[in-house]
């Protein structure tokens, strides 16, 4: 595929990312199977791209039901897609994502500890829009040795998800980037810095580097 030329060509690995908003907790089952059905031809898709991993949003729309709903829709879900992983060769990790649900050790445990063979993909942004600030401390301490990959962005904390340059909010980057070097990580990180000046991710990136190699 083209695709896996170019990465190739300029010798990039890639990280399969998936749309945040697919109902795969969905009270309707037809609803549910489909948006299944669409993270498993992604899977195919970033197989052939050369990704090992591919990340899913937990989903937690489930009106009128009570969290357990949907908290196991989500496990039937991803063991569903965990098997079709296992056949093509990628694997699959769970994003905490902005909010009271799914951002937090213990929501985000009820998922890794029922399917050891899934990841964590840590967005330390959204750990900053929970009802604990700056929580990204407490799932890299449960956790850490289960992160497949990392968001990393600034914000305001709130509701916002600002998708700032590093330095332009309030999440302590040090400390942050003190606990992943803590628990041992040392992959891939994306920085997810929205904006139509390219100098600001130059700047997170160079940024990201010096802390990287100063903080102990």
């Amino acid at each position: 595929m083209r695709l896996r030329a170019a990465l190739d060509r300029h010798g990039l690995g890639v990280v399969g990312h998936t749309a945040y908003y697919l109902p795969i907790a969905n009270p309707f089952e037809e609803i549910r199977k489909v948006a299944v059905d669409e993270c498993r031809r992604c899977l195919d898709l970033f197989s052939q791209a050369g990704a090992r991993w591919m990340n899913i949003h937990p989903d937690n729309h489930s009106p009128l039901h009570p969290p357990k709903f949907f908290f196991d829709k989500n496990l039937q879900s991803l063991e569903e897609l965990l098997a079709h992983g296992r056949q093509v060769g990628v694997g699959i990790m769970v994003e905490n994502i902005p909010g009271n649900d799914f951002n937090s050790a213990a929501d985000l445990g009820i998922l890794l500890d029922t399917l050891p063979e899934l990841g964590l993909h840590l967005d330390i942004g959204h750990c900053n829009l929970s009802p604990i600030p700056n929580n990204a401390e407490s799932i890299l301490k449960a956790y850490g040795r289960r992160i497949r990959h990392v968001h990393l962005h600034d914000n305001k904390g709130g509701r916002d998800d600002l998708h700032l340059p590093l330095g332009a909010g309030n999440i302590d980057l040090p400390r942050v980037i003190r606990a992943l070097r803590g628990c041992g990580y040392d992959g891939t990180v994306t920085l997810e810095v929205f904006s139509p000046d390219r100098h600001y991710l130059e700047y997170s990136r160079d940024l990201l580097r010096r802390m990287w190699e100063t903080v102990q």
